[in-house]
């Protein structure tokens, strides 16, 4: 429904009227919806750190890794039957649409507290980890990296309703151009 209607459209009454339930069985798993929308968006990265680690288990190389997360992160998310109880494709379009709205609120803190973005920072270590395999001294891999995983979802984001933002294109196409800039920007990041 959070995709369909958009973060600002969706109430937990729609919600309870969709699943013929009660508003009351909704607010005893979350408090409000929007510890909904972070709970979702904290499911994602988790399961791109899954995929991460699926992807790399087997690379030796560090910088075939970095290539690896980085190609994971761009490419257009499908359904995955390892999960098949969530689907993946809509998943990932309200992290497109939604992501800033987790964190720019000024409950930011609490919820960091309460461990709600601990799968955005666990991703998000790893692939630093990956970016000092590569150049130890690199003293920026966590902001380099964290500026990556937004930026990526923005320039999506761009993509489908603000194109002038983004050299990324339109269409399937952009999913390649997005892992070329990310590829580009980290890559001269840390070898400079």
């Amino acid at each position: 429904m959070i995709d369909r209607l958009g973060f600002e459209h969706f109430t937990f009454k729609k919600l309870a009227e969709e699943i013929n339930s009660t508003e009351a069985s909704i607010y005893r798993y979350f408090e409000n919806k929007h510890k909904l929308l972070v709970y979702l968006i904290s499911w994602y990265w988790h399961w791109i750190e899954y995929r991460i680690d699926i992807a790399t288990g087997s690379l030796q190389n560090s910088s075939d890794k970095l290539r690896a997360c980085l190609r994971l992160l761009a490419q257009e998310k499908k359904y995955d039957e390892a999960f098949e109880f969530v689907n993946q494709e809509a998943l990932h379009r309200i992290v497109i649409a939604e992501l800033d709205k987790t964190y720019l609120t000024k409950g930011v803190d609490d919820y960091n507290k309460e461990g709600l973005f601990r799968g955005f920072k666990s991703v998000n270590r790893k692939i630093a980890a990956v970016v000092l395999e590569i150049n130890p001294s690199y003293e920026h891999a966590s902001s380099l990296i964290s500026t990556i995983l937004v930026t990526g979802h923005q320039q999506l984001f761009f993509s489908d309703h603000l194109p002038s933002l983004t050299a990324i294109g339109t269409g399937k196409e952009r999913y390649t151009k997005l892992y070329e800039f990310m590829e580009n920007v980290v890559f001269n990041a840390i070898q400079s």
